[in-house]
């Protein structure tokens, strides 16, 4: 029986094949409606053979392994006399799961039974129930009544628990848990399976290491080898063999040439049973003797809160494994699964099976593919493997005293070649080197210190490697970014000359969480990029604000990077931290790092401003002095924009703004001011649009396509700008108004003449979540009000959703859109009161046909327009 450890895709199922779909498949919809009646009807008849022989080899793979799995749940020796009667539980236990996969499951010829990913746990249940009581003086009476209570109610809560998961969908919980560490569990079930499988063929109990000492004995050896390389031609056929019938069919020569042997050499099977061949003869168990096996009396019931640990670990292995199940189904068939749908059937099946005094299982990926694959997709193939299963139980036949034992125990070691081959050998070349090194400490783990804490240890040596991982890859990279702000040629002849061409306005993005373990390479990282020389006593400082970095390998690494830095002394004036992409920070980082960071700069006489950062990454730099509070925040922006501080503050804490753009303006705006002696801006408060008004004989929006193409227009084109009036209409918008939506038509294209428009990340809704500090409330609302403070603040928008830019006076919109003539690919909404110069598609067309040389300058617009966000390559255009 082939469990999910064996999984295999088929090379021709694309791989990509979405395996979560939000409605079941139904399969029997797939025949043509033009079949006649009469054809189905014919062919429901053929299919009733098949389905008759189909589930004959369905039993016939299934119950040899049901009787494994038996022998595994009940390895201890105080179940031994009660094999018999238990083997039959199990089988009883898969009939109840397949009468609810048969009912239940949207897949016609689904296969379910008792499965391998519980067993470890149900044994491990088991024998912590039989040593408990009998090391209290307890009888085997009392270990079986208590152990048909507990295995039997973990079954039925665990059932229950993944009806909940699947009905509210919460499938992703279970992904918590590492794949590595799954994967050692698998392959230490494999070990598992091939221990008790060569257990079962020598008959003696093997739950030890030294038991492994047994193969020595030459009696033991001859027993097991027969097993051994009945499981290896098991394990062959399955992975090579293209036709389906080729595997049941070995599974049922193999027990025949054992009897074809013994009428051969004529030995009876009494003499092979002696030998140690066949089990021994024990009484028939009858159905009825199934309903007195369990007496309620001599449960103790005290040992249920015992095995909660072991219960918590089989929900998360099985959750996972029945998801991996479903998953490999789907990927065979080609088709969209209802995960979440079929995990509810699965929870159904588990919870009515503990309901019966049964155990944990699911889909059985081989088998349903198997009868998937024969065309037979029928719920009769079910129903008739459920009534072999109950001609099982009903009789009075022992397999366990005909059946030659190395054939049940090759069943076994079948299953554990596949998965130790499967997660041990094949797995290598799907995984990282460290996680499969977390894997092979799982798999030895559980073997050394029990299954709950192997797990737990692999988890933790998981969640070490994922730190230690995440500190070594660098989370900033060096970005080319320019404001969207509008400038004179000769303020844009400096930026070009002395703040971009120069490097002296520098970019950095920063991505994922940043926390104490990789703050300390972050600084490194930055205070590399930025030249800062760091000083030893410098280096000193740092690790004394970090218990982190302090070390004296980080001290020696921090002295050989500054002789590094030393080659280089370019330094930025200005420095732009891109916080958008980062999606978490500790306290420990904001000290250690940023806070850091910060002096470094100060003492370079370097100005440094972070921008995009969440509410929540605010707060924590706000609260531990790394960017100053909104009050002094918002003084310090006017001082400095009306020219009563330095153009290159020293700042002892970051300034905060809302869009990396708005920060690039900032920028910009100093360094101008630093080599022009004047900002360029009459007032903070003044709007551009009231300086364009004071400044140029043309309209505003020639005056505005005059700066974006600047001296590329001669003083005739000016004016013949002023002839777009016709092919344009002017539009106001109210504060908050939505200029367009996302996925609506791109009918126009849009220049901002006065105002601002914001582009947020999702449209105004419900308001997000406030980081809020002992003084006051710090939300995406308080950082949107400090930006437009140039804008008049009882008319600003209160967006409560992410900005992810704004287009200022001068500002081009929705032109990439309405080039391509698509839906809208972002939402734009009006910042404050704003005035837009809106071409539409019929406009343009009339331009191009009545003033062919305006339409190419309007073209020239636009082209630079795309220029000048490509140069950023992030933002909405």
């Amino acid at each position: 029986m082939l469990s999910y450890g064996a999984v295999e895709a088929q090379q021709d199922v694309p791989q990509s094949l979405p395996l979560v779909h939000s409605e079941p498949v139904e399969l029997e919809k797939t025949k043509s409606p033009s079949t006649s009646k009469q054809a189905q009807q014919s062919e429901s008849k053929t299919n009733f053979a098949s389905c008759l022989i189909y589930a004959i080899i369905n039993v016939i793979i299934a119950v040899p392994g049901l009787y494994g799995y038996a022998s595994v749940i009940f390895n201890h020796p105080c179940f031994q006399p009660e094999i018999a009667k238990l083997s039959k539980l199990v089988v009883f236990s898969s009939l109840v799961h397949q009468l609810c996969f048969t009912i239940f499951s949207s897949l016609n010829f689904a296969i379910g039974t008792v499965q391998d990913a519980g067993l470890i746990f149900l044994s491990a249940m088991s024998n912590q129930i039989a040593d408990s009581i009998l090391s209290g003086g307890g009888t085997i009476d009392e270990v079986v009544s208590t152990t048909l209570v507990v295995l039997p109610l973990g079954t039925a809560a665990l059932g229950i628990v993944l009806i909940f998961l699947g009905k509210f969908k919460l499938l992703d919980i279970v992904s918590y848990l590492p794949m590595p560490v799954i994967g050692g569990y698998l392959a230490f079930i494999g070990y598992f399976c091939f221990e008790a499988g060569v257990a079962l063929c020598i008959g003696k109990p093997m739950t030890e290491l030294k038991h492994w000492a047994y193969l020595l004995e030459p009696q033991s050896l001859l027993l097991a080898t027969p097993g051994l390389l009945s499981a290896l031609l098991l394990t062959i056929i399955s992975r090579k063999a293209t036709n389906d019938a080729i595997l049941p069919l070995a599974m049922v020569l193999i027990p025949a040439s054992f009897y074809a042997l013994l009428l051969i050499f004529g030995v009876s099977l009494d003499e092979a049973r002696e030998a140690g061949w066949v089990g021994q003869v024990a009484p028939p168990v009858q159905a009825k003797d199934l309903l007195h096996i369990l007496d309620y009396k001599l449960v103790h019931w005290h040992l249920v809160s015992k095995c909660i640990g072991t219960w918590l670990g089989m929900l998360f292995v099985v959750s996972f494994a029945s998801a991996l199940d479903i998953a490999a189904i789907s990927m065979d068939m080609g088709e969209a699964l209802d995960t979440n749908g079929e995990m509810v059937t699965v929870g159904i099946a588990n919870c009515m099976s503990g309901c019966f005094f049964g155990f944990t299982g699911s889909y059985i990926f081989s088998q349903t593919i198997f009868t998937y694959r024969t065309g037979c997709h029928s719920r009769w193939v079910g129903i008739l493997v459920m009534i072999f299963y109950a001609a099982v139980c009903i009789s009075t036949v022992n397999i366990l005293q005909i059946a030659p034992l190395f054939f049940l125990g090759a069943t076994l070691i079948f299953i554990g070649y596949d998965l130790l081959w499967e997660w041990l050998v094949e797995i290598r070349e799907k995984i990282f080197l460290m996680e499969y090194i977390v894997l092979l400490i799982t798999f030895v783990a559980i073997q050394i210190i029990g299954m709950d804490f192997g797990i737990l240890f692999g988890v933790v040596v998981a969640l070490v490697d994922h730190v230690a991982s995440t500190t070594r890859v660098s989370s900033m990279s060096r970005v080319t970014r320019r404001s969207r702000a509008v400038w004179g040629a000769d303020d844009f002849n400096i930026l070009q000359l002395h703040g971009y061409g120069a490097d002296n306005i520098r970019t950095i993005e920063i991505t994922g969480p940043v926390f104490f373990g990789s703050s300390q390479k972050l600084l490194d990282d930055m205070t590399k990029e930025l030249n800062l020389n760091v000083t030893d006593e410098e280096v000193e400082k740092i690790a004394c604000a970090s218990p982190h970095v302090r070390t004296q390998v980080s001290r020696r690494r921090s002295r050989a990077r500054t002789r590094s830095q030393m080659q280089s002394p370019s330094q930025p004036h200005y420095v732009v931290l891109d916080l958008s992409q980062m999606t978490n920070l500790d306290a420990s980082a904001a000290s250690s790092c940023f806070l850091q960071l910060v002096n470094l700069c100060e003492k370079r006489g370097i100005f440094i401003c972070a921008s995009c950062a969440s509410s929540r990454i605010e707060w924590v730099l706000r609260s531990h002095n790394v960017a100053y509070s909104y009050d002094e925040e918002l003084e310090i922006k006017n001082r400095i924009l009306t020219k009563e501080q330095d153009a290159r503050p020293h700042l002892h804490k970051m300034l905060l703004f809302l869009t990396v753009f708005e920060a690039l303006e900032f920028s910009e705006r100093m360094l101008i001011h630093k080599y022009t002696a004047k900002m360029p801006r009459l007032n903070p408060l003044m709007t551009l649009s009231s300086r364009l008004s004071l400044e140029s004989p043309h309209n505003q929006l020639t005056y505005i396509i005059q700066q974006i193409l600047r001296e590329r227009l001669t003083e005739e084109d000016k004016t013949l700008v002023d002839g777009l009036v016709p092919f344009y209409e002017e539009i106001k918008y109210k504060a908050a108004d939505p200029i367009f939506r996302k996925n609506t038509h791109s009918d126009a294209f849009y220049i901002v003449t006065e105002g601002l428009v914001a582009v947020p990340q999702e449209l105004p809704g419900a308001p997000s979540p406030l980081m809020l500090s002992q003084k006051r409330s710090l939300s995406r609302t308080s950082l949107l009000r400090l930006v437009s403070r140039e804008e008049d603040e009882g008319n600003s928008m209160y967006l409560t959703s992410k900005i992810e830019s704004f287009h200022k006076i001068g500002g081009v919109f929705g032109y990439v859109d309405f080039l391509l003539d698509r839906y809208r690919t972002f939402d734009a909404v009006a910042h404050g009161d704003c005035t837009l110069a809106v071409f539409s598609r019929a406009s343009m067309e009339k331009l191009r046909e009545d003033n062919h040389k305006l339409y190419t300058i309007v073209q020239g617009l636009l082209l630079q327009a795309s220029l000048l966000d490509l140069a950023n390559t992030s933002g909405p255009n």
